[in-house]
């Protein structure tokens, strides 16, 4: 007679599309992630083409960057694109869901890679989308004051800008991982970004130019101003999210679900 063995079976390698395609399902299917990611694109063409067709024109009679100030409403885009990323995360730490995602996803690399993934990969298309989408309504209201992407520096600035909002999304999807909470993360980011980061840019001079809102926005002027170029500006940026998206992953590895 045969001996049938008791040593149960090695479950299958969990497929990196499947998980891909599971964390995608959980952004599309959670209204918090996906509202705040459908906000991104509403809210800054939504402002920029109230505030483009009332004063557009009448601003940049005024002088100043052209193409910075086409990107204004950008400033209230990456306040969803933050909460796009911190809801995203958070959603996890809610009603132990983080401990059935590890039972489908033993692999806490692969788990918290192909999250962030899907988090970056939304928030670039979005963010692409927004950008263009943005300038070329913006413009649309200008006159003589028009720029097209053939401008210097339009299509940089437009690209950047997008690569802005994603790496914005990841910054606040690591911070969240750390802290397991977005309303702390966004307590946070907000009035950073809003308050914080324009005090000390006024007293601490060239210091701020390396916080990651001042120097990833280098990427939409069309002449650099401060101590970072456009691109140097941007890498600083990806610099503090890739940190973020460190310690999340620390915070992920070493905590109890």
């Amino acid at each position: 007679m045969t001996a049938v063995s008791t040593t149960p079976a090695t479950p299958p390698a969990t497929s990196t599309v499947a998980v891909l395609h599971s964390e995608w399902i959980k952004v599309r299917s959670l209204r918090g992630s996906f509202g705040s990611l459908l906000a991104v694109f509403v809210a800054t063409l939504a402002i920029t083409t109230l505030t483009f067709a009332t004063i557009g024109q009448e601003e940049a009679g005024n002088g100043g960057d052209l193409l910075f100030e086409a990107f204004y409403a950008l400033n209230f885009g990456q306040i969803a694109v933050l909460a796009f990323g911190a809801t995203a995360v958070s959603s996890e730490y809610l009603n132990n869901a983080l401990r059935v995602s590890l039972a489908a996803v033993p692999n806490r690399n692969l788990f918290y890679a192909a999250k962030t993934a899907v988090i970056g990969g939304c928030g670039l298309v979005v963010g692409l989308l927004t950008t263009f989408t943005a300038f070329l309504v913006g413009q649309a209201f200008m006159g003589p004051y028009t720029l097209g992407l053939g401008d210097p520096g339009a299509l940089r600035a437009c690209v950047g800008g997008g690569v802005y909002l994603a790496l914005m999304a990841l910054l606040a999807a690591g911070l969240t991982a750390v802290l397991r909470s977005a309303v702390a993360v966004l307590s946070i980011l907000v009035p950073f970004l809003l308050i914080v980061s324009f005090v000390i840019g006024d007293v601490a001079g060239s210091v701020a130019d390396f916080l990651p809102d001042r120097a990833g926005q280098q990427i939409l002027h069309q002449h650099a101003e401060g101590s970072l170029g456009p691109w140097a500006g941007l890498a600083v940026t990806a610099l503090w999210a890739a940190a973020a998206l460190l310690a999340g992953w620390w915070a992920v590895r070493r905590r109890d679900a």
